[in-house]
């Protein structure tokens, strides 16, 4: 069988970029959609590519293709080479073909950005990179030349530093694109390039995902500006070094994918393709917030408890996620399979994920109890259980009432992803709150720090609790750090150590000269379920919102000035 020429360009691309879809293959080859969508339906009814449904909570549901074994052997034919050498060239081994299902959230978010690139610059030349610290790199029609280097969800600030460092010891491209998950890490990324030898761009992924050219999303790591892809496209230096891929000896023709419904059964990195984007996102926050409950889940989602308990169903059936029954309710947490999912996902250590996240008990016939848990946060939150379900309340209650009252959730971090180090007067410092937000409405962003405090009930463990606050908000650190000054919410066991607190605060700041935009709240005890908060919830007037939500909490008398 003789293929045709535009079948057979779009073969050759599957080739070079495998599980890309018809619109990237489209931008990548420079055929019209339309031609394309032509081309790789003959190819999938010759049996020489097929596809995998595929959907991110970013990149909505698509068609993903790839070339089967007898498309590859076909290919070699028609350009006068043998199958293993095609395999050699191209990333489309078995050994590549599940590396790249194992990170396909990622890439699809990375392919959307390199398909826009080929739309702006031409014939572009793209390479997936497995073995070393980028993920992807392109050749432009000119001889420039720039690398894309994404950090997932479950990416820490000591790895991405360590990446990053590593990455520019070596061989640099003309420019360097960056892909973060969220607006905090990238300022903390931006910090770490600030003497970077080349031209770094870096973006939050969610806002570089099918942005336009024009949109500014893009932000260079020493200038306070946001960019355009277009600009910058433009301002990359002529020549720099694409970094080249280990030579891997072991290559296998890869065999036909077992799609399916997806269970515990199924390889977990064919789990991609099964999970709808809905799984995945109540995922990632029962990795963020271990131990959650359905109610709390279904909170920070903004959905139904009865949808979210269809979701954690599937996640169970998966062998992603765990629940247990502990004091009387239904908790959940990642599974050992699920951190190594998530792990693969983002590039980042499952030895390490476990160590920290690790919740499957060492003994699974007995009773969960903290002791039994195996990583570290995880067994830290389960051991104050009253103090981490309160946390969860309050940021799942917050997160319904701003939706409806016109907020955008952008972030919710629990306390390990929360803490922020700083230097002041040569030392090095930190403030390690319960939990921290971002919320923003049009030309406003929101951000704060969340303190529930039970212990803090004299004035001496008072000023301990609130002088790592003033020494971060006597640095530039908090704007910095989030674009504007956090507010400070502290939540107090009750009327009487709230006015303690309001009065050792006010102290403290006087003395020192500085100000910490505080709200203190403690729990109320009346008022009835079916009744608004009352008026008094206004603890983040004049800073955040106009109320708390529904979370049955009580403000202080006076906002602290």
């Amino acid at each position: 069988m003789t293929l045709a020429a535009r079948p057979l360009a779009i073969l050759r691309q599957l080739t070079e970029t495998p599980f890309a879809d018809r619109l990237e293959l489209a931008a990548f080859s420079g055929l019209p959609d339309r031609t394309v969508y032509r081309a790789a339906a003959r190819l999938v009814r010759d049996g020489l590519a097929a596809w995998l449904p595929h959907a991110t909570p970013l990149v909505p549901f698509t068609r993903r293709y790839y070339a089967t074994a007898a498309g590859l052997r076909e290919l070699a034919f028609e350009q006068g080479m043998r199958p293993e050498d095609l395999l050699l060239d191209n990333p489309v081994s078995t050994e590549w073909q599940r590396a790249l299902l194992e990170r396909l959230d990622g890439a699809a978010g990375i392919y959307r950005l390199a398909a826009a690139i080929a739309i702006e610059e031409g014939a572009v030349r793209f390479q997936w990179h497995r073995a070393l610290r980028l993920d992807a790199s392109m050749a432009l029609p000119d001889g420039r030349s720039l690398c894309i280097l994404r950090f997932g969800h479950t990416s820490d600030r000591t790895g991405a530093a360590k990446r990053v460092r590593n990455l520019l010891r070596g061989p640099l491209p003309g420019a360097l694109l960056i892909l973060m998950p969220d607006p905090v890490r990238l300022r903390h990324a931006q910090r770490l390039l600030a003497r970077a030898p080349i031209r770094v761009f870096l973006a939050v992924e969610r806002e570089a995902v099918g942005a336009g050219p024009e949109a500014p999303v893009w932000h260079p790591p020493t200038i306070a500006a946001d960019l355009g892809l277009h600009y910058v496209l433009s301002h990359i230096r002529p020549g720099g070094i694409v970094p080249a891929e280990p030579w891997h000896r072991k290559v296998t023709m890869p065999g036909e994918l077992a799609l399916g419904g997806g269970n515990a059964e199924m390889p977990a990195y064919l789990l991609t393709g099964a999970l709808k984007p809905a799984e995945k996102r109540a995922l990632d926050l029962i990795f963020d917030w271990p131990w959650i409950t359905s109610a709390q889940l279904a909170g920070m989602l903004g959905v139904k408890e009865e949808r979210v308990l269809k979701v954690l169903a599937r996640l169970g059936e998966c062998g992603l996620a765990e629940g247990a029954d502990i004091t009387g309710t239904r908790r959940w947490t990642v599974s050992d399979r699920g951190l190594a999912w998530l792990g693969r996902r983002d590039r980042t250590l499952i030895s390490v994920l476990r160590d920290r996240w690790g919740a499957t008990p060492r003994d699974v016939t007995a009773p969960p109890t903290w002791r039994d848990v195996p990583g570290r946060i995880t067994r830290q939150l389960l051991r104050n259980l009253e103090h981490t379900d309160a946390v969860y309340g309050f940021m799942a209650d917050l997160a319904v009432w701003a939706r409806s009252h016109g907020w955008e959730v952008v972030q919710m971090d629990p306390a390990f992803r929360a803490s922020r180090y700083f230097s002041l007067h040569g030392h090095r410092y930190a403030v390690h709150p319960d939990a921290f937000g971002l919320l923003r409405q049009p030309g406003r962003d929101v951000p704060f720090f969340l303190e529930w405090e039970r212990r803090a009930v004299r004035p001496v463990t008072m000023a301990e609790r609130l002088a790592p606050y003033l020494r971060y908000f006597s640095t530039r650190r908090p704007t910095n750090d989030h674009g504007a000054r956090p507010v400070l919410i502290v939540i107090l066991p009750d009327a009487l150590a709230a006015t303690h607190f309001q009065r050792a605060a006010k102290a403290a700041m006087r003395r020192s000269g500085l100000h910490v935009p505080l709200r203190i709240a403690y729990p109320s005890n009346h008022g009835n379920d079916n009744q608004e908060p009352p008026d008094a919830l206004r603890v983040l007037k004049l800073g955040l919102v106009d109320h708390l939500p529904p979370s049955d909490l009580e403000s202080n008398v006076n906002h602290i000035e």
